[in-house]
């Protein structure tokens, strides 16, 4: 009797897989199933060996969802708006994905707030998947992996992702190469208000919300924002609305979502939709040459045990890291410029 395979969602990714493990495991994240999605996530996030051929094997599925990225200062109220907007979308009958990128544990590299406290009501949803990540030290309020994990839940036919950012206020402006919508989260009683956050994040902004409106200063921020929209470079004609939320009531999240769906309608209409993704993906295919470049070098050709000579080296005022650098990059210009010549 032949010996039968395992069900997908328990193979590891820790190896190879083979094409026919590969095609079942893709059926499975199609299927939505939990364990497969968290598994393929696991070895994205981890980029295991496995993860560039699963990334590769969904891609064909991918382009469905719409990606609303959320941004704003520590404080603001972003999970909260999250959970509220999850609810408003599962109400329409669409499922949702929920990644939550968080500071970084010094010590596990995991995420701090990986329990996601405030959205456990979720947990028995089917159509919502959450899934937190750390940014492992990447700038930018994404993890290096934010894109290829929602490319994951893309695949698996989540009709619309939501992705929360780290929450460091002023340099999160990669969400906007990630996400077909940017919302920038201001709440009253910031200090200077609009004036605290550097222009490049309000340039990014889709839609603006206002959270904890019921504060005292509500009508300020907004009155900052608008004088701030006149000196904002847009690329578009598209005017970002500014929606008044209280997330910890619910209150605004309707009118949210209908400011959403207003952008979404505006970019099929003007055509600024396709010219985003072509954009998005510009930035994104740089980003991907540049880490892949990256591995080769220290892996390739330095390997790691030199890289951890090296540090020791340097640690101990040795070498200094500037002329090692050097060395290191033209030793590998030399190298790569025979073996074409080869």
């Amino acid at each position: 009797m032949p010996e039968q395979s395992p069900p997908p969602d328990t193979y590891s990714l820790n190896s190879q897989l083979q094409s026919s493990q590969l095609q079942a495991l893709v059926e499975q994240i199609r299927a939505g199933s939990p364990r497969a999605l968290a598994r393929a996530i696991t070895s994205v996030e981890n980029r295991n060996s496995d993860s560039a051929a699963l990334l590769k094997a969904l891609f064909p599925y991918t382009g469905k969802a719409l990606v609303v990225g959320l941004t704003g200062a520590p404080g603001s109220g972003k999970s909260t708006l999250v959970d509220q907007l999850a609810r408003e979308y599962r109400k329409q009958g669409k499922t949702v994905g929920i990644i939550a990128v968080d500071p970084t544990s010094p010590y596990t590299g995991g995420a701090i707030l990986g329990d996601r406290i405030r959205m456990q009501a979720h947990h028995a949803d089917p159509g919502i998947y959450i899934r937190s990540m750390a940014t492992r030290g990447s700038l930018g309020g994404l993890a290096r992996t934010t894109a290829d994990v929602a490319s994951v839940l893309d695949a698996a036919g989540r009709d619309i992702l939501l992705i929360e950012t780290v929450g460091v206020g002023q340099d999160e402006v990669d969400i906007v190469r990630l996400a077909d919508v940017t919302i920038v989260i201001l709440v009253p009683g910031m200090g200077d208000d609009v004036q605290t956050i550097k222009a490049g994040i309000m340039e990014i902004a889709d839609v603006f919300v206002i959270n904890k409106s019921d504060r005292e200063g509500a009508e300020r921020v907004e009155r900052e924002i608008r004088a701030m929209q006149a000196l904002a470079v847009r690329h578009d004609d598209w005017v970002p609305p500014i929606v008044k939320t209280i997330a910890s009531e619910g209150i605004g999240i309707g009118e949210l979502a209908e400011a959403i769906n207003r952008y979404v309608g505006y970019l099929a209409e003007s055509g600024a939709g396709d010219r985003k993704k072509e954009q998005n993906w510009r930035g994104r295919l740089v980003e991907m040459l540049r880490d892949s470049l990256l591995e080769r070098v220290v892996l390739d050709h330095v390997g790691e045990d030199a890289i951890a000579g090296y540090a020791s080296d340097v640690a101990q005022h040795k070498r200094d890291p500037y002329s090692l650098v050097e060395q290191i990059v033209a030793d590998f210009s030399s190298n790569s410029t025979s073996t074409v010549e080869k």
